[in-house]
């Protein structure tokens, strides 16, 4: 089994919201998981590109989520 701490698991994910100040997604059965990366690099990378995909809709959004903070949150909140 691999060591959880050695991997810093991060979720991209977006779709569109009901209100461009908030975070309430319009359709939660038309989110958008993008996918779960190793790294907060690699995460960013898609995070990026799909934002840069979906730029001319103003109420799209993507998030990057670090799950490895909910896995392990004893572990130091600064990691990245």
């Amino acid at each position: 089994m691999t060591d959880t701490k050695s991997q810093l698991l991060h979720l991209v994910f977006g779709g569109e919201l009901e209100d461009i100040d908030g975070v309430t997604f319009k359709d939660l059965d038309q989110l958008d998981i993008v996918g779960i990366y190793p790294n907060y690099a690699a995460a960013h990378a898609a995070w990026k590109s799909k934002a840069q995909q979906t730029v001319d809709n103003a109420h799209m959004r993507y998030f990057v989520v670090h799950l490895h903070r909910l896995l392990d949150p004893e572990s130091g909140s600064n990691a990245r």
